[in-house]
């Protein structure tokens, strides 16, 4: 629900609240300029001594201002000619124009009113309102992204577009509240929408008739520094009746032309302070530095509401909708949804229209929206969950676990857990595992046992809603249609072929680089952007079903390149296989955020076999700016499949792979993977103690052996792979 609020404020305000940021950003720059440009007034001046200055050199002073940046400007009539200019308080002259930045002028209208009056000031005010609202949500979404407010600026990931659009608004979202919320004050000052906040103290009614004081008779000028001053008003001259008008930062008062004495004083009441406080902190006057800082953040309001756009459009592409879905406090079936890619919604949205047209009402909404407090009819919780990585949850189902964990004893609606995944992976459904144990702890009834469904099959989707029926004592016929994503075509360019002399054919092949529309690298869309270690889906004929290879290239090669081992009856990797260069095969590409280097100089440990080099073979020739990484890769004969063998040296020489180490399993010494790095045990654990990342690719089996390799080379460490992976260190690719 809070996302909703969140996103359709910000869609529909997107243009006023970008045009507010960015002429607020602009008008930040001004305060700045002119406190580096204002004259500096020296030490312990005071008011009478700067107006006698100014009086001998413009003997019509009528007004003396000093603005919040310190620029003293005066005002007089010469023989009925108004002037005005800005005054160097050391002489008392005039040193600029007076007259205001027309640039500053400008931007001051639009910000304020859009050039349209009152109605323009009332939809800028809308503007403010609507960022106030959207800050907030965005705030609390913020929160339940990361895990509470304690973890604020918890490391992200997910795609660019959702990791910069949550990067720029946790640092911009203090200001842009302070912002809007000065915005609305200031506005309904100007509409008389606040208490009257004027202290002016009343004309004197008893004044002396006298004229012509000497200034410095004056004690309250005197007294009073320039620092202090905002404006002094001259008495008109000739009218005996008319005073002095002293305004200074604690007050205003009357000072007698003809005795210099005060004749009336009231100070800043605590509504004025308020009232002045906002206006500095919104426009910056008096508060350069703070006015430039958010100038700043507000500069981020494009970036987000952009990012924002593209979020709402890859959530359009990437999940069905949802029709007829219920409010959470009205439905009797609860349907929970935590999808990394987005197929897992394409179930949810089968279910939900089957439940639907069985007379269910139900509410469907992803795993991190749920709030127990709001289910106070649900009859039953299905939760579809497919699993992250290594068994970990999806970003759609940040927080679920925790909130889980806090129900203390509180009683649920039956729940059913269903789990989504693909049994080559060894962390098959682990996240739904993890939720269905956890439940269990929390002594949470179970509608249905966990069940699983394996690649996305429809015939165990099927089954499992056979078994949801009968527990609901309805009819369910779940009949789901894959979605198939939108494909582009790649054209074979090049292939290499290895493996045919140990009976493991395998080929790294090279397709050109689609054409990327503006729109495309506009938004990241289909290849505009990858990098290696992402994944390509491959779309094989006669198969509704994609099979998915890691790519051991980037965007800036030029190229799309995987690494395709030909498995015996394989339907995909034999279509591959018999790829000629110049044939076609449709393809889409799919982040893979968990599987990437990272920043930082720290060195690298890549670790693969077989066909697991791919993506590794992708970092290392990436790796511009030398970062040390050390490769171990094992084969099964240097002769048949030594993938890379000629660019790897190449790659040496040119400083972008510090260390190679092979490991051969059918040589005249079989020596494996993990062997390998039980060789190179003393210079593994000192890599590892120094900040190193490891990351393997590869089959399972080699994946097991390796962790227990390094559990025995870090066991003096007290380091484990349990540990590295707790932060962030051990990362896997495994099939």
């Amino acid at each position: 629900m809070i996302r909703a609020i969140h996103r359709w404020p910000g869609l529909l305000a997107l243009a006023l609240v970008t045009v507010l940021s960015l002429s607020g950003a602009a008008l930040s720059v001004f305060p700045a300029a002119d406190r580096l440009t204002a004259q500096q007034v020296e030490a312990g001046l005071n008011m009478a001594t700067l107006a006698t200055r100014i009086q001998i050199a413009y003997p019509g002073v009528e007004q003396i201002r000093r603005a919040a940046s310190g620029q003293i400007t005066a005002y007089w009539f010469d023989q009925g000619a108004p002037g005005a200019a800005v005054i160097d308080p050391a002489t008392g002259l005039g040193v600029a124009s007076a007259d205001p930045n027309p640039v500053e002028h400008w931007l001051t209208n639009l910000h304020r009113s859009l050039f349209l009056g009152d109605g323009g000031r009332i939809a800028m005010a809308a503007g403010a309102a609507a960022m106030v609202f959207v800050s907030l949500t965005g705030a609390a979404l913020v929160a339940r992204r990361t895990g509470g407010w304690r973890r604020w600026f918890a490391p992200l990931r997910g795609p660019l577009s959702h990791r910069l659009h949550v990067e720029i608004a946790r640092i911009a979202v203090a200001g842009l509240l302070l912002s809007s919320i000065t915005g609305l004050w200031m506005t309904a000052s100007t509409f008389g929408l606040l208490p009257e906040a004027d202290s002016t103290p009343a004309f004197p009614a008893d004044v002396s008739g006298q004229t012509n004081v000497d200034l410095f008779d004056m004690p309250t000028l005197v007294s009073t520094s320039v620092t202090d001053l905002r404006d002094l008003s001259f008495p008109y001259p000739g009218d005996a009746s008319d005073v002095f008008t002293l305004t200074t930062d604690r007050g205003t008062g009357h000072i007698d032309q003809g005795t210099g004495a005060l004749l009336t004083w009231a100070d800043l009441n605590g509504l004025e302070r308020v009232s002045e406080t906002i206006y500095m902190l919104h426009t910056g006057q008096g508060a350069a530095a703070l006015g430039l800082a958010l100038g700043l953040m507000v500069l981020g309001v494009p970036v987000i509401g952009g990012t924002g756009v593209l979020i709402w459009l890859a959530g359009r592409r990437g999940r069905p909708r949802i029709r007829g879905n219920q409010r959470a406090a009205q439905a009797d079936t609860i349907l929970l949804v935590a999808s990394e890619g987005g197929s897992t919604w394409g179930f949810a949205a089968t279910l939900h229209a089957a439940l639907t047209q069985a007379g269910q009402k139900v509410h469907t909404a992803p795993m991190s929206a749920f709030a127990p407090g709001s289910y106070a009819h649900a009859a039953r919780i299905i939760v579809l969950a497919a699993t992250y990585g290594n068994g970990d949850a999806p970003a759609s189902a940040k927080g679920f676990l925790d909130r889980l964990k806090a129900l203390d004893g509180e009683t649920l609606a039956p729940l059913a857990v269903l789990g989504f995944g693909d049994r080559s992976f060894p962390a098959y459904c682990a996240f739904a595992e993890t939720i269905a144990a956890t439940a269990e702890a929390q002594g949470w009834r179970a509608l249905l046992p966990l069940d699983t469904i394996d690649r996305q099959s429809p015939q165990d989707f099927a089954r499992w809603g056979r078994t949801l029926g009968q527990a609901l004592g309805i009819d369910l016929d779940l009949v789901y249609h894959p979605i198939r994503p939108t494909a582009e075509t790649l054209t074979l360019v090049s292939r290499r072929d290895y493996g045919a002399e140990v009976q493991a054919p395998t080929a790294i092949l090279r397709f050109a680089l689609p054409r990327a529309s503006l729109w495309h690298r506009l938004t990241g869309a289909g290849f505009a952007r990858f990098n290696a270690g992402d994944l390509i889906g491959i779309l094989p004929e006669g198969s509704p079903l994609p099979r998915l290879y890691s790519l051991a290239s980037a965007r800036r090669d030029g190229f799309v390149e995987i690494v395709v081992k030909k498995h015996p009856g394989g339907l995909c990797s034999g279509q591959l296989n018999a790829l000629k260069p110049g044939d076609t095969m449709s393809a889409f590409l799919r982040r893979n955020p968990g599987f990437q280097p990272g920043r930082g100089h720290a060195p690298l440990i890549l670790i693969g076999a077989g066909t697991g080099i791919g993506p590794l073979a992708g970092f290392v020739r990436a790796n511009a700016r030398q970062r040390p990484i050390h490769l171990f890769f094992g084969m099964r004969h240097p002769d048949s499949d030594f993938f890379y063998s000629d660019e790897l040296p190449t790659w040496q020489r040119e400083g972008r792979l510090a260390q190679l180490v092979t490991a051969v399993s059918r040589g005249a010494r079989p020596n494996y993977v993990q062997e390998a790095l039980r060789g190179d045990a003393a210079e593994v654990a000192r890599l590892i103690l120094d900040g190193a990342r490891v990351m393997v690719c590869g089959g399972r089996d080699m994946a097991a052996g390796v962790a227990d390799a390094l559990t025995e080379i870090l066991a003096p460490t007290g380091l484990t792979p349990a540990v590295l992976k707790a932060e962030g260190r051990y990362v896997e690719d495994v099939y």
